[in-house]
């Protein structure tokens, strides 16, 4: 059964400890660092019960993005929910619910994957996408370590009790953790073949004992209002550290243990990454289609949309959208098998991974082409929505900035929303997020590298060596 927005928020109401600027936050779903993201939140789960919407989320009385899926059509399916979430926050959510339900449909496609030579995690990777999956939960996952290496601050196992394991130390850049109902721990990147302690994979709740959320700014809390920070007041959907100070994880919770080799192949071979990919791919779509909307609509107040060398611009921009939305399809096309077929499909691994190459790059171009077709007005802009309401300075402020047929408010309106998704901190936050979201250049380069056709490009240009040599003629 899917939940409605306001069991969502009361479910947040759980005691957990998050902290910002020196301060316990004592409810997330009040405090002003965090209170109308969760909403923005909250609303996708309403989402899913608008009749209008509820064919496209729901399948089988769950999330769309819980099925394995079984054929190409189904993978569509999926694509068109990821759409409508996206579509909701205009791309500026990317940990949303349909995110980790993606990834745990993954594990249930495989779950073989998670028996090892000393513990076996099968069941309990079923019984987590179960879980997710019936009780409609929003779940969230941190998997990096903190920098440095490895060393006693990344989390590890400390105890073994019958009952479960306890953990310390941390994780990092656990994006949307404050606002999920669970957190998946793990790590994605390989491990040596000893490194047994690190060599886990759990999940756990925001409010068990021992466990801290370490928050970064809100640029929710520093936004003025929707008028004047209209993404960043709605849609900051936080990172934060997830700090383990001896807290108790279950066996029935544990995916992975002291296996370094099953605590990687879980991401790689399942189809949870892939998974992964094609939630984002589609969300990145969303998003340069929006910034590219912003763009056509600035030049129109501009009155520059007919001048050369702006339809040049807006023409690159459209270029690149269309770029986005072809991996996507791309990727579903080229589908492949999971498990002979009895893991249902996956999009295609070549295609998914060249994804992540293409956003990293095209987002900071397409951030400053529209910058560059924004000009200086995004900079000389009121400091306040309540400038245009003040008896004094209303009349000036829509007199001077306005232009003919944009009148100063919707001008204004406008230039403001740019600014929230072209140059404030909160755009500079997503910006390097798109640069970084499937991991460094190093890592998702070699990746390609390994997935991609590399033996058949070689063997083409081995076929036109082989075709002539010296003596050939023409």
């Amino acid at each position: 059964m899917t939940r409605c927005g306001q069991e969502y928020l009361e479910g947040l109401r759980d005691g957990r400890e998050i902290w910002i600027d020196g301060e316990r936050v004592k409810d997330v779903t009040a405090h002003p660092a965090f209170r109308s993201t969760a909403a923005s939140f909250a609303g996708l789960h309403d989402l899913a019960d608008d009749p209008a919407h509820r064919p496209v989320l729901v399948q089988g009385g769950v999330r769309r993005a819980y099925a394995v899926p079984r054929s190409y059509e189904d993978l569509v399916a999926r694509r068109q929910a990821f759409r409508t979430t996206a579509e909701a926050s205009y791309g500026y959510l990317g940990r949303t619910p349909d995110y980790m339900a993606a990834g745990a449909a993954g594990f249930a496609a495989a779950p073989d994957v998670f028996t090892g030579g000393t513990f076996d995690g099968a069941e309990h990777a079923l019984a987590f996408h179960r879980r997710l999956a019936e009780g409609d939960l929003h779940a969230a996952f941190t998997l990096g370590n903190p920098d440095g290496g490895e060393d006693d601050r990344t989390l590890r196992v400390v105890a073994e009790r019958d009952g479960g394991i306890v953990v310390r130390g941390a994780k990092t850049v656990g994006t949307g953790a404050v606002f999920a109902d669970e957190i998946l721990v793990g790590t994605i990147e390989p491990l040596a073949p000893d490194d047994t302690a690190h060599a886990l994979t759990f999940s756990v709740r925001p409010d068990a004992p021992g466990l801290k959320l370490i928050s970064r700014t809100s640029y929710e809390e520093r936004s003025r209002s929707v008028f004047d920070h209209p993404l960043s007041s709605r849609y900051d959907e936080n990172d934060a550290m997830l700090v383990c100070e001896d807290v108790f994880v279950p066996w029935e919770r544990v995916l992975t243990y002291r296996d370094p080799v099953a605590t990687g192949a879980i991401w790689w071979q399942t189809p949870a990454y892939l998974n992964f990919v094609h939630q984002s791919a589609t969300r990145f779509w969303t998003k340069l289609e929006f910034l590219t909307g912003l763009a056509i609509l600035i030049t129109r107040s501009h009155g520059t949309e007919q001048l050369p060398p702006v339809v040049q611009a807006v023409g690159r921009l459209l270029g690149m959208v269309a770029q986005a939305k072809a991996f996507v399809l791309a990727a579903e096309a080229s589908y492949e098998e999971v498990d002979g077929g009895r893991g249902g499909v996956r999009p295609g691994q070549e295609i998914s991974h060249a994804q992540r190459i293409m956003a990293g790059e095209l987002y900071p171009r397409a951030v400053q082409d529209i910058k560059l077709l924004a000009g200086g007005a995004l900079v000389q802009l009121p400091a306040s929505g309540r400038d245009l309401l003040h008896p004094e300075l209303g009349p000036l402020v829509r007199r001077y900035f306005g232009t003919p047929g944009h009148p100063a408010e919707d001008r204004v309106k406008l230039l403001k929303l740019a600014w929230d998704a072209l140059g404030s901190e909160f755009a500079g936050r997503h910006e390097q997020y798109e640069r970084f979201y499937h991991g460094a250049p190093h890592v998702y380069l070699t990746m390609q590298t390994r997935a991609g056709a590399a033996e058949r490009c070689e063997s083409l240009a081995q076929a036109c060596l082989d075709g002539y040599g010296l003596g050939t003629t023409r």
